[in-house]
């Protein structure tokens, strides 16, 4: 379940946006980041957290995407989905054949 989140996207990307345009003015990012964040209502950490997902989403820093990350969420669930159906088949396979063999011994 997704918690939602009191911040739009249009407010974080303006936020982002801010803190990239005026990173020059400041000695540091984290400097940017906390001088911005108060004008935007959030705590710096989280701002920092935008910023970072936005340069790993544009190519600027290593690791993953947001939207590699929601396919791998997508691939787990339908992994999970899949080893659950293939449990059942596999119950279900072992009760006919149990049924089957019942079935010989009787007549």
């Amino acid at each position: 379940m997704k918690k939602s989140s009191k911040f739009s996207p249009e407010v974080r990307e303006r936020a982002v946006r801010l803190v990239q345009e005026h990173r020059g003015e400041y000695s540091s990012l984290w400097a940017a980041v906390e001088s911005i964040a108060p004008k935007i209502g959030c705590v710096p950490q989280t701002l920092h957290e935008w910023v970072r997902k936005a340069e790993v989403d544009s190519g600027v820093r290593e690791g993953v995407t947001s939207d590699e990350r929601e396919r791998v969420k997508a691939l787990e669930r339908e992994v999970k989905e899949l080893r659950r159906a293939n449990e059942i088949l596999k119950l279900a396979s072992a009760f006919f054949a149990q049924a089957e063999l019942d079935r010989r011994f009787k007549s």
